[in-house]
């Protein structure tokens, strides 16, 4: 009988009691050869249904969920992470970690505060979606399709589980908070009783200090981290994190004095902040597919921001590039950058961070026309930091080979503030008529700093040119009074139209023209600078002496008469004119043009070779240099200038030019 029974192998059982119980249907196998008594009830059932149960064996547990083990009670709760409820952290050999997916004993967060594994049942939604979370990580959240998720997505996610598994920690931390002493005096028996023990020091009640600093720099340190990993994968990770802190709560007293960084109230604004001024760039600058990009944008505005973030709650509620209004304005069809679509009026205001991210995504791109549509129209809630943008459109302007536009926009008033050559510096008016003259501009988006040059479009007209750059010294009073900035002007128009590779300028000597036609070019050139300075707006016409036969020479002798009045107004202030004497180069012929229309001023004639005498004492080395390399011809021609002049203050300098010659000979 004996062999029969083992022959017959095992049998199961299933108590009924057990499989109605709250502890879930179980299924034992009767492997143990122990025999295991039988209820009186339950044969008398199995014989109304004509089953006789002969023989059965103690079961064998098989791998389970914690909830469901025979061994261990189990005590449901619905969200509890704190400590284990009842006897839950117990378990026998078999039980498993519902979330993990691991046995038991191998679950880290199987007790650990905040996360408490132990308690975690397939009955609650909370740990339902936790169970979700681990087998998608993360990206549960966001709801996005596989067919969405790629290895950058999916890095991202790896990355934001194990950062909420750690800042969870630190967290519960800040819950738990640390128990300090108030500040008292010492009790005078401290000496002789233990800490505590004193009567006095007991009555003092230890109060509770709730400091966010160890979340704040565990998520400082996180956003550093996603700032070096690819567009997808920072963006996973900063919705991420945005979502953990907006869901903390500030558990300091309001009347309690803290850091920003202790105080929760004042450190998770200061990392909204950049977390968003951040996803704001990655938006504008990354072509994320349309599904993927309104996904993260409702995830975003699914998080429930608290009172003291509720300012970031909109803060990726900016016009995606295919919106109606953003095409129509970069495609110049709407150049107000408003619109009223049905009774609501909708305006083109941005962020500072989304404006600075679409010029860099423009100027990368070289879409240069519509950057100046848009620069034109769009509204910001910093207006000085957009006015900086605002005057580059004349340099966009460049880009785009309109040189005439970019020469007017220069006068263009936007509102709240005047016109961008009202602020032009002595550099950026150098590179301005370098780029007018020439029909050439700086590559790269740099104004300032390019050292390479390339044509971009047909230069401006002679008399364009001369009437553009007269309104602008009109307007900027810092130009107009700057001695370098006419010594530059002299320069630029003494010099080969077409700059070098380097935009460096190329010195040529004109021809001298006739006494004749520098007597007519002068007179014409005195009057339109006296019209143009009695009103700067005024249709003042040129004479065919501007034409493109003699324009080098003519405008030469107008910038000549443009710094001759200049220096009757402001001769008085000028410290140095050295510059303005070697900025002509070889064509001393303009300056003595120059000289000679001011004879009839004698104090300005005065004040003139006083610095020039004072600027060759100063500067005898640099001088010597200069002559050498220009040659003896040049020299020569010089102190004639001076030495031949009729003035009785000029000949000074050339004696001047003779001594420090003859000092220097062996050179």
């Amino acid at each position: 009988m004996e062999k029969k029974r083992e022959e017959e192998g095992s049998v199961i059982w299933i108590d009924e009691d057990e499989a109605e119980s709250s502890l879930g249907s179980c299924i034992l196998l009767a492997d143990d050869a122990e025999e295991i008594p039988l209820k009186r009830e339950n044969t008398e059932e199995a014989l109304d249904e004509e089953v006789i149960v002969t023989f059965c064996k103690r079961a064998k547990v098989m791998p389970h969920a914690r909830y469901d083990c025979p061994t261990h009670p189990f005590e449901q709760g619905e969200c509890e992470t704190s400590c284990p409820l009842g006897r839950n952290a117990e378990t026998c050999s078999e039980c498993y970690c519902y979330i993990c997916d691991k046995v038991a004993a191998e679950c880290k967060d199987w007790v650990t505060p905040s996360f408490c594994h132990c308690n975690a049942h397939n009955k609650s939604k909370f740990w339902k979606d936790q169970w979700n979370s681990a087998l998608t990580g993360s990206l549960s959240q966001f709801n996005l399709e596989l067919s969405e998720i790629d290895a950058d997505i999916q890095h991202g996610g790896v990355l934001l589980q194990q950062f909420m598994h750690d800042v969870s920690v630190e967290y519960n931390k800040y819950l738990s908070g640390n128990r300090i002493a108030p500040d008292f005096p010492k009790c005078l028996c401290h000496r002789n009783l233990r800490p505590g023990k004193c009567e006095k020091c007991s009555s003092f009640p230890l109060y509770t200090v709730h400091s966010y600093a160890s979340v704040s720099e565990l998520v400082t340190a996180f956003l550093n981290l996603a700032e070096k990993e690819r567009p997808k994968t920072e963006v996973i990770m900063l919705m991420g994190a945005t979502r953990e802190i907006a869901l903390h709560k500030d558990l300091t007293p309001f009347a309690q004095n803290v850091g920003h960084l202790v105080s929760l109230s004042q450190a998770v604004p200061c990392l909204m902040s950049r977390i968003t001024r951040r996803l704001q760039r990655l938006l504008v600058l990354n072509d994320f597919p349309k599904p993927l990009y309104n996904k993260l944008t409702a995830f975003y505005h699914s998080i429930p921001f608290p009172v003291h973030c509720h300012i970031f709650s909109n803060s990726l509620n900016f016009a995606p590039w295919d919106h109606c209004l953003l095409i129509s304005v970069l495609k110049g069809q709407n150049v107000t950058g408003q619109r009223t679509l049905k009774g609501k009026k909708e305006c083109l205001c941005e962020t500072v961070a989304v404006v600075e991210a679409r010029i860099e995504r423009m100027e990368g791109c070289r879409q240069y026309k519509e950057l100046i549509r848009y620069l034109k129209v769009v509204k910001c809630n910093d207006s000085k930091w957009l006015q900086k943008w605002q005057d580059k459109v004349p340099f966009y302007l460049c880009k785009s080979g309109d040189f005439v536009g970019a020469a007017q926009a220069l006068f263009i008033v936007y509102p709240r503030s005047c016109c961008a050559a009202c602020r032009l510096s002595l550099l950026q008016f150098e590179v301005y008529l370098k780029m007018f003259r020439s029909g050439q501009a700086p590559f790269g988006n740099d104004m300032e700093g390019s050292v390479l040059w390339g044509p971009a479009g047909t230069p401006v007209k002679l008399p364009v040119l001369l009437k553009q750059m007269f309104k602008l010294f009109y307007c900027n009073v810092s130009l107009y009074t700057s001695p370098k900035c006419w010594s530059s002007m002299i320069k630029i128009f003494a010099s080969h139209p077409v700059v070098g590779a380097d935009g460096s300028l190329t010195a040529i000597t004109l021809k001298e023209p006739s006494q004749e036609l520098q007597q007519v070019v002068s007179e014409e050139s005195r009057y339109v600078v006296e019209q143009l300075t009695q009103t700067p707006h005024s249709n003042v016409t040129f004479s065919k002496h501007f034409g493109q036969d003699s324009s080098l020479e003519a405008g030469l002798i107008f910038v000549v008469q443009a710094v001759r009045h200049m220096i009757l107004m402001e001769h008085n202030s000028l410290c140095s004119f050295l510059e303005i004497v070697l900025a002509f180069g070889n064509n001393l012929w303009a300056l003595k043009l120059l000289l000679e229309s001011l004879a009839y001023h004698e104090e300005a004639v005065r004040n003139i070779v006083s610095l020039l005498l004072a600027d060759l004492c100063c500067h005898k080395t640099e001088m010597l240099g200069l002559w050498q390399h220009w040659g003896a011809q040049y020299v020569g021609e010089l102190l004639c200038l001076f030495l031949t002049s009729r003035d009785r203050n000029l000949p000074s300098v050339g004696i001047s030019i003779i001594n420090i010659i003859v000092e220097n000979l062996p050179m």
